[in-house]
């Protein structure tokens, strides 16, 4: 915060002495609030400034011969310089203060009682009226009221004895009377003005960088939530601000789709390192934008396998229908990156419906997840699938069917689910068009057999299908 002080004073073109800046600093604590620091500043100034200025006081009265009015502002002089030291060692700045309003409040009304009154004394008890100013600066406006409240008290005093004080008026002659009337009036104007603008203009400079250490904690908190959304979903972040408890949740409804690149650490082995996490990152920020555009919850990816799902953590109705859009456009979308950067690329697609649970684990790098029967099944689509293809379940099918047109698998062995019944799906219905893709055109044709998406061979997908069957 120094620094920032110094760079706001360099900005600005304030150049405050370093003399100055040091004595205003004697008291401050490393503990110290911005507004403590200021407000131990302003007072040590204060009592500098006035204690310097009572040399005027204290020579013009002594060498009239007024020894008794003299000593009065000569003891402020050095009560005020005891009372610093001490300050400086201690850094009490509770005693510091009163002892110094006090002074400031007191001695001047005594000052003008030892002249005389308010005529002779040329209204010294002016200076009084720093002592509840100061007090609205150094302790605040609540505490700044008894300050005050005494000040008309001593001024009222002063008032009903200022006859008998007029019997014993000091002997002084007019054109000094004059001369202190100005002084005094000039005095405790400048004092009042040179505190007031030190006081605010300081205040500014801790409110500018407050505010820009502020707009540095917006930007930062920015950041923090974005990098936050970008692990969790955005209701479970918010979940687990409010709450940092555990988060688990059952889904009745929900559909999981796995996608995984085939033949993917042969690709690799002829790849640099940056060439592989490079292919990868455009590939799936591909899948990122469709997730997006779909509305659906990326998971994780796991090497060169992604994982998506719609339902959770946010239910929806429609989840099988979307993960079926997302899935013909995830396939097209392969098609479309070969044909722009020259890099051949398939993709075995699978997924399943049906109840999930889902939640936060970790305390270190959480990471949100999904588990139950339905995700198992969805990676096995997956694995079990045929290139180029989207394979799903009988739950599924039973969800789609009369959307989008399927191929019947039979006897497809499973890992730990045996034989099952699974279905390919090749494209939209021409009868019931079901949910308009995310994507501008038409969908991508079917191979002879029913059962390829655009970018695979009809001789891939009857190799594929008969290594399995």
């Amino acid at each position: 915060m120094g620094f920032q002080m110094r760079g706001l004073q360099r900005r600005r073109g304030v150049n405050v002495p370093t003399w100055v800046g040091r004595l205003a600093h004697v008291g401050a604590d490393p503990a110290d609030s911005e507004e403590v620091r200021l407000r131990k500043a302003t007072l040590t100034l204060s009592s500098t400034l006035m204690a310097g200025m009572a040399v005027v006081w204290v020579v013009t009265y002594w060498s009239l011969g007024l020894w008794r009015s003299g000593l009065i502002p000569f003891v402020y002089q050095l009560a005020s310089v005891m009372s610093l030291v001490v300050f400086a060692r201690t850094k009490r700045y509770q005693l510091f203060c009163v002892s110094q309003l006090s002074m400031s409040l007191v001695l001047p009304f005594l000052l003008q009682a030892s002249l005389g009154g308010f005529g002779v004394s040329s209204a010294v008890a002016l200076w009084a009226f720093t002592a509840p100013l100061g007090a609205l600066l150094f302790v605040g406006v609540r505490r700044a009221v008894p300050w005050f409240g005494a000040f008309v008290v001593l001024l009222v005093i002063s008032g009903v004895v200022e006859s008998r004080l007029a019997e014993h008026a000091a002997a002084i002659p007019a054109p000094i009377v004059a001369t202190f009337f100005v002084l005094n009036v000039l005095g405790v104007s400048l004092t009042s003005y040179l505190l007031l603008q030190y006081f605010l203009r300081e205040r500014e400079r801790i409110l500018a960088a407050l505010d820009e250490e502020h707009r540095r904690l917006e930007a930062e908190q920015a950041r923090s939530e974005k990098l936050l959304l970008n692990i969790l979903p955005a209701p479970v972040a918010d979940r687990l601000k409010e709450s940092p408890s555990l988060i688990a949740d059952g889904y009745p409804e929900a559909t999981v789709l796995f996608a995984d690149l085939v033949e993917f650490t042969r690709l690799s082995e002829r790849m640099t390192a940056h060439e592989v996490v490079q292919l990868l990152n455009q590939v799936f920020s591909r899948f990122d934008d469709l997730a997006d555009g779909h509305g659906l919850e990326k998971i994780k990816t796991i090497g060169d396998a992604y994982m998506v799902a719609a339902g959770a953590p946010v239910p929806r109705p429609d989840h099988a229908h979307t993960v079926a859009e997302m899935a013909l456009d995830m396939c097209a979308e392969i098609s479309r990156y070969g044909e722009e950067t020259g890099v051949a690329l398939t993709i075995r697609v699978g997924f399943d419906s049906g109840p999930v649970t889902a939640g936060v684990i970790g305390r270190r790098k959480f990471i949100y997840d999904l588990w139950g029967d339905v995700v198992n099944t969805a990676s096995r689509m997956e694995s079990h699938g045929l290139p180029g293809c989207i394979q799903v379940t009988p739950r599924a099918h039973d969800r789609l069917r009369d959307r989008y047109e399927f191929r019947r698998r039979e006897g497809v062995e499973i890992k730990g689910k045996g034989s099952m019944t699974t279905y390919l799906l090749t494209g939209r219905s021409g009868e019931h068009p079901g949910i308009e893709s995310r994507r501008e055109g038409p969908p991508p044709p079917h191979s002879e057999e029913g059962v390829g998406i655009r970018g695979v061979s009809a001789n891939a997908h009857r190799a594929s299908a008969d290594g399995h069957h």
